[in-house]
């Protein structure tokens, strides 16, 4: 029976819940949790000071592949960082490993998407710090919206509906896609919905997390979370300038 191991910040209340309906039923999750009260920058940094520790314990589960299962943290220090991350974790544990940066650029690549609108559930802030990621990673943000919140358990209490609302709000006729960025947002419920009423492509970041790790065990990605969900992880192309 694979096994998912999954770091998350401690006051995440929906990453969990969410994964564990989209994974299919052979598949096992298994979580740490890494402190987190506030989505500030010093606090989102802060986060990954005992990942190393946490991912051992999840190692000690005999997990086949560890991922570090919330955006910010590993691309708070700019391009790279979510690889370096990916290092430490692999170095402590010998577990293979991934984050759900790293997820989000393979799936925007895979899907061919160069031009994309951005909606979060965090502040203005946080939410310029991701945009800024993602164009040094090679796409286009057209545009770029956050709901403004920084408590963390706030987050987790949204109703899917704000994710809907925002996603259809931002769509524009110039993006390939709409991305829907928090893993403690609710949104797996939507994104069939907000394709179905912009036209547009969607992927959120718990949406490409999930469809990367299954990726990485090899096993094919469930239905009814959008048009990523419907494709292989395989034959992603090259990043830019590789």
């Amino acid at each position: 029976m694979p096994r998912i191991g999954l770091l998350v910040p401690s006051s995440n209340t929906s990453v969990e819940t969410e994964f564990h309906r989209a994974l299919p039923a052979a598949v096992t999750l298994h979580v740490a949790r890494l402190f987190l009260a506030r989505v500030t920058p010093d606090s989102v940094r802060a986060i990954v000071a005992d990942m190393e520790n946490q991912a051992r314990l999840l190692a000690s589960a005999d997990v086949d592949l560890i991922v570090l299962g919330a955006t910010l943290p590993s691309l708070l220090n700019g391009l790279g960082y979510d690889q370096q991350l990916i290092g430490r974790i692999e170095a402590a544990t010998g577990k293979p490993a991934t984050t759900t940066t790293t997820a989000l650029v393979k799936a925007l690549r895979r899907m061919g998407v160069q031009r994309l609108v951005m909606g979060a559930a965090y502040d203005d802030t946080m939410n310029g710090v991701a945009r800024n990621f993602l164009q040094a990673s090679g796409f286009e943000v057209l545009d770029a919206v956050a709901l403004g919140h920084v408590d963390n358990l706030h987050i987790g209490r949204l109703s899917s509906e704000t994710a809907y609302e925002l996603g259809c709000r931002i769509a524009r006729p110039d993006a390939d896609a709409i991305v829907l960025a928090c893993t403690n947002w609710l949104t797996l419920d939507v994104i069939e919905r907000i394709e179905a009423t912009t036209g547009k492509l969607v992927i959120t970041t718990t949406q490409a997390t999930v469809w990367t790790a299954l990726g990485m065990l090899g096993i094919a990605p469930p239905a009814g979370y959008g048009r990523l969900m419907r494709t292989s992880p395989e034959s992603a192309p090259a990043a830019a300038g590789a």
